[in-house]
């Protein structure tokens, strides 16, 4: 049996390639939308794709099924569990509980595992010429590594009112299941550490049965359903903005992009224009970059393993705009932006310097400076971390606006006092900074220690 784990850092995704050598036949889970990976992995091993399937209809990043089926012309299996509301809308081969897919001389077995979605389903695969038992399980958003999917995507970002409950009540059996497996079967997550797909995933890559059932919260409910449920449904973070949009997407038709597309350069010209017809800025920069010299108006979104979250965060679907970012950067951005659907980047500049424009830096203070502003009547602190960060540990007097829901709240700041904002240690407050001063706020320090910092020097919090 061949194997390959495939992991994308930026969104904490893992999907999978299985095949039978001895047919030379393959099988992708979930795949991301930039499929050259899977075309190369299987060239390298004299493998052709011809079977292409999901764990459920994704929230979090854009599955390329059909754009490896275009290219591959594999046939695409997905689920058909979870009622009329959460069928695919695009041709492909249904699958129920029970159902066996064949792929050369392995096979998966479908569990339809309900919670995080209705239809969400986990592949038990046997690897018949080594054994008749199965081997492994492929559990996409429904198990983790210490922890499961959660139930509250539907309703959080989705709108779908009353889902959570019920996917909630929905997990608790679907993991009494999953708790009869052989304790010996390896679990294969969709998702890693930093996914917005559950609150504690662990940092390894795989774990089995019987560790999940020692270590993951999950299993320690068996006679204590409305425990696990309330568990599961409190303290989870903020989903993206972009999720409901990424529902949609992976439900329905769209356009396929079966290459990584190349972007423009722009010339100075071309981005004075582009600039005064109303396209955002996206300053990919690191934040110390960034704070030294940037063009007023643009946001700073650094291109590290959060990029993509936060674009989705900050930008619709409909709108197109500019990225500043080295030359050597730009595939790796287009990629990042590919795998949520953010195709509309209109062109790029690498060098702000060259555009002939005064600058604005930032007011990046330290924690000297920070504690003089602390119970000021005329100085708003925020703290623009999540809100479960904050009710854990933060600073006295300050308040919380997310950062990721900021644009929507700046009838929350007063523009006549000074406001003075930190986060974690840096990143997240780099783009409320950014925010606040592109819609018009002069009076803004941005305490770059952050919390970090701040309780590394022992400083109080509440």
């Amino acid at each position: 049996m061949f194997f390959q784990h495939i992991y994308d850092k930026s969104l904490a995704q893992a999907s999978y390639m299985l095949g039978c050598q001895a047919k030379g036949e393959a099988i992708v889970i979930d795949a991301q939308r930039d499929i050259d990976v899977y075309l190369k992995i299987a060239k390298e091993n004299n493998l052709t794709i011809t079977h292409i399937t999901e764990t459920h209809i994704h929230a979090d990043f854009l599955c390329g099924s059909r754009e490896l089926a275009a290219a591959t012309g594999a046939s695409i299996y997905l689920s058909d569990e979870g009622g009329e509301d959460w069928q695919y809308e695009f041709p492909h081969e249904g699958l129920k509980h029970g159902d066996i897919i064949k792929v050369g001389n392995i096979s998966l077995e479908v569990l339809h595992t309900p919670g995080h979605t209705p239809e969400s389903i986990s592949f038990l695969l046997t690897d018949h010429p080594a054994s008749n038992e199965p081997v492994m399980v492929f559990t996409g958003d429904f198990v983790f590594v210490g922890d499961i999917g959660r139930p509250d995507l539907l309703e959080k970002a989705a709108g779908i009112v009353g889902t959570q409950e019920k996917g909630a009540q929905q997990m608790y059996d679907s993991i009494k299941r999953f708790s009869q497996l052989p304790e010996y079967i390896q679990v294969w997550p969709g998702h890693g550490a930093g996914s917005a797909c559950g609150k504690s995933l662990g940092a390894v890559p795989s774990s089995t049965v019987g560790y999940e059932k020692i270590r993951n919260w999950a299993f320690q409910y068996e006679n204590n359903e409305q425990g696990f449920i309330n568990y599961l449904l409190e303290g989870q973070p903020e989903p993206p903005r972009y999720f409901a949009m990424m529902k949609h997407l992976n439900k329905v038709n769209r356009p396929l992009l079966v290459e990584v597309p190349k972007h423009v350069r722009l010339s100075t010209e071309d981005f004075n224009s582009a600039q005064a017809h109303g396209l955002k800025v996206i300053d990919t920069r690191d934040k110390v970059a960034f704070a030294q010299g940037y063009i007023p108006g643009s946001l700073n979104i650094q291109n590290n393993n959060s990029f993509s979250t936060w674009m989705g965060w900050q930008l619709n679907y409909e709108e197109q705009f500019i990225l500043v970012a080295d030359d050597a950067d730009m595939e790796d951005l287009t990629r990042k932006l590919m795998r949520i659907g953010m195709d509309n980047i209109y062109g790029y500049i690498s060098d702000v310097h060259e555009l002939g424009i005064t600058l604005d830096k930032a007011d990046v203070i330290n924690v000297t400076e920070f504690k003089t502003f602390l119970d000021k009547e005329d100085t708003q602190i925020v703290d623009v971390r999540g809100s479960t960060e904050y009710e854990t540990a933060h600073i006295e007097g300050a308040d919380n606006i997310f950062v990721g829901t900021l644009q929507n709240n700046l009838d929350q700041f007063d523009k006549e006092n000074l406001i003075v904002i930190h986060c974690q240690a840096g990143d997240r407050s780099a783009i409320a900074y950014s925010i606040l001063k592109k819609n018009g706020f002069k009076n803004v320090k941005n305490y770059s220690g952050g919390m970090k910092e701040w309780k590394a020097l022992n400083n109080p919090t509440v």
